[in-house]
């Protein structure tokens, strides 16, 4: 049986989204296992849509998540959760921001913005809505929102064993290494 985990992550760019993906790998990658990371950015400084496949287990043969093979979708912004869930296997989990980001077809009045994403992702599937970007907020973090939804992922797959803090200073400059760390343990509370 394989033992290969598959994680999404989606947004918007600016979002944090591949910042979270280096996390989850370094990480990964620390605790020892083979890790095959994916990131596709095209439009991302111009708030376009951002993804990130992570695979890890024993032994990953390639960075592409198939569709329907999905573990855990975790969405920064709710359209993009909506538009990916097909990746999703049926007994997987997403974990969702509930901010919505409007993209320009919507503000020029051109396309619908569903305004029931949450309500549909949750009759298809496994479905935790957090409100990362408040919890980021209130923590004195607006850019925390990252941690918050990585923090939550981090609980829901069980990889508490992991030296997170190893890994986000790794990554980050060393003065948010402490408000990132803050956020990331209020991600680990809420679920």
């Amino acid at each position: 049986m394989d033992d290969t985990k598959n994680i999404l992550l989606v947004g918007v760019g600016g979002q944090g989204t591949l910042l979270a993906s280096k996390l989850l790998t370094y990480g990964l990658m620390q605790a020892g296992y083979d890790v095959k990371m994916s990131e596709i950015h095209g439009m991302s400084q111009r708030g376009g849509d951002v993804s990130a496949h992570i695979r890890y287990g024993k032994k990953v043969h390639s960075s592409v998540i198939e569709k329907g093979s999905g573990d855990l979708l975790i969405s920064f912004e709710q359209m993009e959760a909506y538009r990916w869930v097909p990746f999703m296997r049926e007994d997987g989990t997403v974990i969702v921001n509930n901010q919505a980001i409007h993209p320009v077809a919507v503000l020029s009045g051109k396309a619908n913005y569903h305004e029931d994403i949450i309500g549909e992702l949750s009759k298809k599937i496994n479905t935790k809505v957090l409100d990362a970007r408040k919890e980021a907020e209130d923590l004195g973090n607006p850019r925390g929102t990252n941690m918050v939804l990585v923090g939550a992922a981090v609980k829901l797959l069980n990889l508490l064993n992991i030296d997170w803090k190893k890994a986000i200073a790794a990554n980050v400059k060393p003065q948010f290494v402490e408000p990132n760390m803050k956020t990331f343990e209020r991600g680990l509370s809420l679920v």
